[in-house]
């Protein structure tokens, strides 16, 4: 089974990049602050959520989005090791929801060293929910996972198979299929793992259900 959740585009870019951020500590340490930015329009334009974002939904623009990603960064800034445990996405986040208004999204964890099980288990049930998944990959041992070496990006589908599932990861302006047993596995103690939204009610029903 394969689902998938409506993310946004802005002109060609798939969701945000921190690439497009106006200093060198945030095209750098970012990371964070643009999930959560991701998140942010996702729950505005795919579930409703009002007041989460505070610019034009309906007129989605790269000058307004690196605007967004700078007043995030009041909230989850770049720290000389980066955004490097689950509870400083979710202190930092839930601020930001708070100051908004935005009672509706809470938030849980899922520490990296869960086992690989436990981690497709929540992904495919955050999918289903239609929830995007913050996830946090800190070192890996695998030279093919480089590009998510001690960084933050979205989950937002999956692609289960017999004995397998493919998760699509979103940064940096695209997003691609991986496989969730290779990425969970990092061959390091110390690692990341995943922020599981939840919504207290259902704004809109606008999105809920991801394409088959």
């Amino acid at each position: 089974m394969k689902r998938e959740l409506e993310h946004f585009v802005i002109g060609s870019s798939y969701g945000g990049n921190q690439d497009w951020f106006r200093t060198f500590m945030m095209r750098i340490g970012g990371c964070g602050a643009e999930t959560a930015c991701d998140s942010s329009l996702y729950f505005a334009l795919r579930r409703g959520v009002d007041g989460i974002y505070p610019f034009d939904l309906k007129d989605l623009s790269k000058h307004d989005y690196i605007e967004f990603a700078h007043l995030m960064e009041k909230y989850l800034w770049p720290r000389m090791t980066g955004i490097d445990r689950l509870d400083i996405y979710v202190k930092g986040y839930a601020k930001y929801l708070s100051d908004r208004g935005v009672t509706c999204i809470s938030m849980d964890t899922l520490d990296g060293s869960e086992p690989y099980e436990k981690a497709a288990q929540a992904i495919v049930r955050q999918i289903d929910a239609g929830c995007p998944i913050p996830t946090l990959t800190l070192n890996h041992r695998d030279r093919s996972m480089r590009d998510y070496v001690w960084h933050w990006y979205l989950i937002n589908g999956y692609d289960e198979t017999p004995g397998a599932l493919m998760v699509k990861t979103v940064t940096y302006s695209g997003f691609r299929w991986l496989d969730l047993r290779k990425l969970w596995d990092t061959g390091y103690d110390n690692k990341g793992g995943l922020v599981l939204y939840s919504l207290a009610d259902k704004p809109s029903e606008m999105g809920q259900r991801p394409r088959e």
